[in-house]
């Protein structure tokens, strides 16, 4: 009991003092000897003791149009068992009926705990350095490019660079990753992290409304306003239902003493109060929307941003999944394997232009050039520089006019160059229009990429697709160590979307299609998809601007986790449904003959409700 105190709000600290004093006044009513108009006012006593307040919402209700919700059946039942002088099993009624609300209030308020503990990693404080001291402010006031100071203990406030100290950072509550991350000069860090060791001074990066922690923040908060189509309906068919077995009620009070004689109304209006009571739809109300905030939250702790309920149905109807290849299914840190040159050019030359070239790229493929060049590169030596997307790179280095890209590049420059076949990636250099050779670089599969794979066939998932800019040979040496048949390769970035459209519309039953792209230059395709989800999104703007799920680490065996999460909370939901609807359809049934009483109806209510909150909560604890 002292436990339960600790968790309890204010206001459930009251609703539990006013369940012992009702209880406490039953309980003493039934051993005074006590009738009539006096009877009547002791119990009616105990009974605004516990329920004046449904009755004021019931009121409230009638007053705007909107009766027919579980006060209103409340009331009319106890007022009703009131009117035929059973006055115990009135107050009865209404006691466990806040009882099952206290502990369903108890249930649901765990679970949004549960999430809001997952999501503190709202930073307090800045320590920023400003003059000669430091001071302690809100983050949002600090701007890009000041300094602020972490101690050890403290969680990161802003994104930014770390400009002296080392540490190691505990990133769980952003990437679901539990091993501590080691962070030295240099390096970027994220906001709600936390630095576990050393002193960090950081130069931050971004102000505190486009950092990592407010757009994570503000995607959790959010995602309970996207419903899911069983959410939508669930409410939908609450409307209509409720009305219509008020009416049933109503119908079962008075119909049947016309037929069996006027004085069987007592008992034929005994009956529909049972009706009455049972038939409240709050269990579903309740808990189908707590299952997939359940839902989010479970995903949420095994590192993956589900942005609403809307996506999170979506996932469990998935029968297609389109993988992007470089940085997706690969790791995107390429590594230079063979330098070849043509028509005199030597192979130091061809390197150094092609990393001066590929200098302004954030490209994985550009990142391996550079750092096989290994040089520190002068940026005053670059005159010009132009992304030629789905190509290449053109760029002009001290007058030299450099091309560096794919086959097609150098085919729309009008190039002569030899048809090469490679299983690895290729980039081949011009330089003022002649052919200078090329470069070849391979990428590493990650190493949980095959178990995904296998994972996702496991779970019945069979149409899977592997989308690339890279040439064949080397996708089609990807496709093969991970199992997957479909490939396209040579894709330029519009190209992507034109072949997912295609796969889209093949898609047959109501099935839905996941695209999953490294957030990077994949924004068209994640966008375009029934679900975008979104790989080590922790850090990338346009993935979590453009995915409705984002993988918040670079783990690709989250994509298949995601799936059995939604699947989970898709068998959880129609749980509810089913058991909701199953016994509330026993009871009403057994009240409109009479043989359920008042206490079955509280069950078929207030239990049904409470059952059903649990079990929705189940899934806050899914372990992937």
């Amino acid at each position: 009991a002292r436990r339960m105190q600790g968790v309890m709000s204010k206001k459930q600290k009251k609703m539990l003092t006013r369940i012992m004093a009702a209880a406490f006044g039953v309980i003493l009513l039934n051993f005074v000897p006590v009738t009539g108009i006096l009877r009547f006012t002791l119990y009616l006593a105990v009974y605004l003791v516990i329920g004046y307040d449904i009755l004021k919402k019931a009121g409230r209700g009638i007053l705007n149009r909107r009766m027919f919700d579980e006060n209103f059946l409340m009331a009319v039942a106890t007022i009703g068992a009131f009117a035929i002088g059973e006055y115990p099993e009135g107050v009865a009624v209404m006691l466990f009926f806040r009882v099952g609300e206290f502990f369903q209030d108890l249930a649901v308020a765990k679970s949004r705990r549960s999430i809001e503990a997952l999501m503190d990693i709202r930073p307090d404080y800045a320590n920023v350095i400003r003059g000669e001291k430091t001071e302690t402010v809100k983050p949002e006031d600090v701007a890009v490019g000041e300094l602020i100071v972490i101690k050890a203990g403290e969680k990161v406030p802003l994104d930014g660079i770390v400009q002296t100290g080392k540490s190691t950072l505990d990133v769980s509550a952003l990437t679901g990753e539990s091993l501590p991350k080691e962070i030295k000069e240099g390096d970027e860090v994220l906001s709600g992290s936390i630095n576990k060791t050393g002193l960090l001074t950081v130069k931050t990066t971004k102000p505190f409304s486009e950092s990592t922690v407010s757009k994570i923040l503000n995607l959790v908060q959010n995602a309970s306003s996207k419903k899911a189509k069983t959410e939508n309906f669930i409410t939908r068919f609450a409307k209509y239902y409720t009305p219509f077995v008020v009416f049933s009620a109503i119908a079962l009070a008075f119909i049947p003493p016309l037929f069996f004689g006027l004085e069987s109304l007592p008992e034929w209006f005994g009956r529909a109060l049972v009706f009455l009571v049972v038939s409240c739809p709050c269990a579903l109300v309740v808990s189908i929307p707590l299952a997939f905030f359940g839902g989010i939250g479970g995903a949420s702790k095994n590192g993956i941003l589900v942005k609403g309920g809307n996506f999170l149905e979506a996932l469990n109807k998935a029968q297609t999944v389109v993988f992007d290849k470089t940085g997706t299914l690969t790791k995107g840190v390429f590594g230079v394997t063979g330098i070849h040159t043509e028509n005199g050019f030597d192979e130091q030359t061809v390197l150094e232009l092609a990393s001066y070239a590929e200098y302004y790229s954030n490209h994985p493929i550009a990142q391996g050039i550079k750092n096989s060049f290994g040089k520190t590169i002068d940026e005053k030596k670059i005159s010009s520089h132009e992304e030629l997307s789905g190509y290449g790179v053109k760029a002009v280095i001290e007058g030299k006019v450099v091309l560096a890209g794919n086959e097609k590049l150098l085919t729309e420059q009008g190039i002569t160059h030899p048809q090469k076949k490679s299983d690895t990636t290729t980039v081949y250099i011009a330089i003022d229009s002649v052919y200078a050779g090329w470069i070849t670089l391979e990428d590493t599969i990650r190493e949980d990429a095959v178990n995904t794979i296998k994972s996702l066939k496991e779970a019945g998932i069979t149409d899977i697709t592997m989308l690339t800019g890279d040439n064949s040979e080397s996708a089609n040496l990807v496709a093969q160590k991970l199992g997957i048949t479909n490939v396209y390769a040579s894709l330029l970035p519009h190209q992507k979307v034109e072949i997912l459209e295609q796969i889209i519309s093949k898609t047959a039953n109501g099935g839905k299609t996941i695209f999953v792209g490294d957030g990077i230059n994949d924004a068209p395709s994640l966008a375009r998809a029934d679900i975008g989800i979104a790989m080590g999104g922790v850090g990338s703007d346009a993935a979590i601007e453009a995915a409705d799920v984002v993988i918040m680490n670079d783990e690709i065996s989250k994509v298949s986790s995601a799936v059995k999460i939604a699947r989970k909370t898709h068998i959880i939901v129609w749980q509810n449904i089913a058991f909701a609807l199953g016994v509330k359809g026993i009871i009403m049934v057994m009240g409109a003959f009479g043989v359920a009483t008042m206490w079955e109806a509280v069950f078929g209510d207030v239990g049904v409700a409470l059952i059903a909150v649990l079990n929705a909560a189940r899934i806050l604890n899914t372990k992937i």
